[in-house]
């Protein structure tokens, strides 16, 4: 089902959009009236970005296709090169990743790896509920899982963590993602830094910043900082799959000091990037415009969903990211499939969050259109 099948309208939000030439071409392009049933739904359950790609990484990838019977090695090369300049750092301190999962898959396998070889015991601390696949990763190794419910306010209880660590006989990793997935809030630096200034090397940090791009709070401050610093007990992991809208394409990475990059390629497979995913991801980091237009544009749709929202009286967590998380009338199924009923995906319940949805932000005029229909669910009563 191609999402980039979606009919256009609404003008007038696409005019707010208007400040430079790839939002006029945008406005050039609605011409009729949004299509919306069963061949063409609105999919705003799985965080992709529906802009689509920069029109740059799509050229970069035609241009780069008659070379693609070479193996892509001087394609990766140039894309961990440019990402070690974008953050002030060697190329040295990157590792490239099929998608951001696979550097946390590798980083998971180095730590057990390294927890065997020193007769330790491994336990993977997570906030819960958050992006899972650090805690399915780390079972397939038998390492001990220990989630942390968030707190009343969804933040992490980082203290509680913390403590779960010093207590445990053995390495442990702590993962934070943040924002966090499925919430979209921050984990403010000042708590999470003053926490890994004092952590021992028997607790080691993967700091997911899947959607760090999107973030405009000043209390947000990328870890990167902290590996500048030389902290050897962390990977940032980060991706190309969201503010960029390369998540086809499965381009991934993380940001460490050169030792932990090390010992992470170590489990990681050769040429795990493609030409294609290389050319369009350094093409998309070099496209300033179509990053601040994809900005621009996710800005847009959270306001007029938060406005929707507030009208409503629906509780919802601030956003960071590009999705929210709101409460949801009785059961979260029943609200799933009226939406899909609707012709609208929207994401699922988070236990032990209960009673919240996630709802990814599509395009401004998308969430026009699932507002539009939030409201008609209000008249009935289901919302």
């Amino acid at each position: 089902m191609d999402r980039r099948s979606f009919l256009k309208t609404s003008s007038a939000i696409m005019g707010g959009l208007a400040v430079n030439s790839l939002f006029n071409q945008a406005v050039a392009e609605t011409k009729t009236q949004f299509l919306l049933d069963a061949q063409h739904p609105l999919l705003l359950n799985f965080n992709e970005n529906s802009l689509g790609m920069s029109p740059k990484a799509k050229d970069a990838v035609i241009a780069a296709l008659p070379s693609s019977f070479r193996y892509p090695d001087d394609a990766r090369a140039d894309l961990i090169a440019a990402l070690g300049k974008h953050y002030a750092l060697t190329d040295k301190h990157v590792t490239l990743g099929n998608g951001s999962s696979e550097t946390i898959q590798a980083a998971v396998a180095m730590l057990a790896a390294k927890a065997r070889q020193q007769n330790q015991g491994l336990q993977l601390i997570t906030p819960d509920p958050t992006f899972n696949y650090a805690e399915l990763y780390t079972q397939s190794f038998a390492g001990k899982i220990t989630k942390v419910p968030l707190k009343e306010d969804l933040s992490f209880d980082l203290k509680k963590m913390e403590q779960l660590a010093d207590e445990f006989d053995g390495l442990s990793i702590i993962y934070i993602c943040n924002p966090n997935n499925p919430t979209a809030m921050i984990t403010p630096a000042s708590e999470l830094s003053e926490w890994m200034h004092k952590s021992s090397d028997k607790q080691f940090f993967i700091v997911d910043e899947a959607y760090a791009e999107f973030v405009e709070d000043p209390k947000f401050i990328s870890a990167i900082e902290l590996v500048k610093q030389g902290k050897n007990n962390l990977v940032v992991t980060r991706t190309f799959s969201k503010i960029f809208a390369l998540a086809g394409l499965r381009v991934g990475y993380g940001i460490a000091t050169p030792e932990v990059i090390a010992a992470i390629d170590a489990f990681l497979p050769l040429d795990n990037t493609n030409t294609a995913g290389a050319v369009a991801a350094l093409a998309s980091l070099q496209d300033k415009s179509f990053i601040a237009y994809s900005l621009k544009s996710n800005n847009l749709s959270r306001k007029i969903v938060e406005t929707a929202l507030d009208e409503l009286g629906i509780t919802y967590a601030p956003s960071q990211a590009n999705f929210i998380f709101h409460k949801v009338k009785g059961d979260v199924k029943t609200y799933q499939k009226r939406m899909a009923d609707a012709h609208i995906m929207v994401g699922r319940e988070f236990p032990p969050a209960m009673g919240w949805s996630r709802l990814t932000l599509g395009t401004p005029e998308e969430m026009e259109q699932f507002v539009i229909v939030l409201k008609q669910f209000r008249e009935k009563g289901w919302v």
